[in-house]
């Protein structure tokens, strides 16, 4: 059901709120049942505003205000990360800052093996989270969270997917997120938990 009070996407377009290749296009999936005229901050020659949010509700909420003001369209964005249990929930919101300045992932993953052995520890589970904020003009916002569990593997296993994909493999599978197939992932991951939230809540009539 709808969440009481919420504000309803009425169609038209809608700006992705990210410069993250793949994460545009993930989220351009979940997106094309509903109509929506996606295109993305980088598309738009957006400017990337400063996430300095301690939590990833509060950075997506930076990102989505930021695009939404500056498009003038309604803007969603996503805030996600990787939870390392062992490592009080390292690298979380800093996610993308462990890929370091060229955003090189296989670099991410290797710290946070090398962090783990580090650790001496034996508990190698790991949550990705994920924050949508759907954003319009006037500052009216819409937020909303998901997780999926599972375990860090090493060595990572292909080289397809993004982020720390590679590296990750949902409880009650055998394979890392990205050895999946896209809509075998897309259907259980974290951003598909969240945006089945969002859709109830701003698409769903």
């Amino acid at each position: 059901m709808p969440t009481p009070g919420s504000r309803k996407f009425e169609g038209g377009k809608l700006v992705i709120a990210s410069h993250n290749p793949g994460k545009v296009r993930e989220i351009d999936a979940l997106l094309q049942p509903f109509g929506a005229d996606v295109v993305s901050a980088h598309d738009l020659g957006l400017a990337e505003p400063v996430e300095d949010g301690i939590t990833f509700i509060a950075n997506a909420e930076i990102k989505a205000l930021a695009a939404a003001t500056a498009s003038g369209h309604v803007a969603l964005a996503d805030d996600s990360g990787l939870c390392v249990h062992a490592l009080n929930g390292d690298p979380g919101v800093y996610s993308a800052r462990w890929a370091g300045p060229s955003k090189d992932f296989a670099v991410a993953m290797e710290k946070v093996e090398q962090a783990l052995v580090q650790s001496k520890t034996s508990d190698r589970s790991a949550h990705f989270a994920c924050a949508l904020t759907m954003a319009w003009p006037d500052g009216h916002m819409e937020s909303f969270e998901g997780q999926v569990h599972g375990t860090m593997i090493w060595p990572a296993r292909s080289e397809h997917g993004f982020g720390y994909d590679p590296s990750f493999v949902p409880d009650g599978f055998d394979l890392s997120f990205a050895q999946m197939e896209a809509a075998q992932k897309h259907a259980m991951s974290h951003r598909a938990n969240a945006f089945k939230k969002l859709v109830a809540a701003c698409f769903a009539r």
